[in-house]
């Protein structure tokens, strides 16, 4: 399984807190490849990732990619050039890697992910699931500001054909799209994502493979009561943190605050280990 994150050097612990939840509740994964974009994180702390990669049995691939390109892309401090790197993520990644899973920094794993990455795409060429079936509203927002007819999706777990996606990934449509749409992007590299692949994109189920714990009142109720907590224990693989408030830091409220700390102090105990061993 080879799995994709685009971090800069502040996102590095929720990164090592995601790793540890994926490796936790995946036990079964014996061949994992964990390949990391960057532009300008250190070789200490690229090689202290290494080690805790390597505590599970996984290999570690650092690419650095030439932050120049993009220059004229739109950024802030919330989002930074690496959110695009997973755009160009296909232009970049060896060759010989045929299908990878995209994730953001801010998730915890906490099933079995198999699945998901064993999923057929139908010709597609990535998936991913979209958190517009809540409210229709922003499902009109999205479809007026960037001329869009399909769901918007969320990018924070994207499965990707690589081999796919070379084929149709061109450096002059996302610049292109940016320069179009400069104005109306939110979200830039998702919004970017939506226009350009939203139609080579197959839908994932939502509450299974990209929670948005924002919205567990909407889902349980819209369910019926049925996706109470102890559904989503039993059922969920991945929950997503999303929206500028983090669960990392202090007075985070969320029905999942807790439990996100709870894997905080289990990486945290692994990192002293390798750190340990290393010493």
């Amino acid at each position: 399984m080879n799995l994709l994150v685009t971090i800069n050097e502040n996102y590095i612990y929720p990164f090592k807190i995601m790793l540890h939840s994926f490796f936790l509740n995946n036990p079964d994964e014996r061949k994992v490849c964990v390949y990391l974009l960057h532009s300008e994180i250190s070789g200490e702390k690229l090689n202290e990732l290494e080690l805790y990669c390597a505590r599970y049995g996984a290999r570690f691939v650092p690419i650095m990619v030439d932050s120049r390109l993009f220059d004229n892309a739109p950024t802030n401090k919330r989002y930074p050039k690496e959110m695009y790197y997973r755009l160009f993520a296909p232009l970049i990644l060896p060759k010989d890697v045929e299908r990878i899973l995209y994730l953001d920094p801010d998730i915890l794993i906490i099933n079995p992910v198999k699945k998901l990455w064993e999923t057929d795409l139908g010709g597609c060429v990535f998936a991913a699931a979209s958190h517009a079936g809540l409210t229709e509203i922003t499902t009109g927002i999205n479809f007026a500001r960037l001329n869009i007819d399909h769901e918007y999706y969320n990018t924070g777990v994207l499965l990707i054909d690589l081999n796919r996606a070379r084929k149709i990934t061109r450096a002059e449509d996302i610049f292109r799209c940016v320069n179009e749409y400069e104005k109306n992007l939110f979200l830039p590299d998702q919004d970017v994502f939506n226009v350009l692949y939203g139609k080579y994109t197959l839908p994932l189920e939502e509450v299974i493979w990209n929670y948005d714990v924002r919205n567990y009142s909407k889902y349980k109720l819209k369910s019926a009561g049925k996706y109470d907590s102890f559904w989503v224990m039993k059922n969920t693989a991945i929950l997503h943190f999303c929206g500028k408030k983090k669960p990392w830091r202090k007075n985070y409220k969320n029905a999942f605050g807790f439990l996100y700390k709870h894997y905080m102090n289990l990486a945290e105990k692994a990192h002293d280990i390798v750190m340990e061993e290393y010493i």
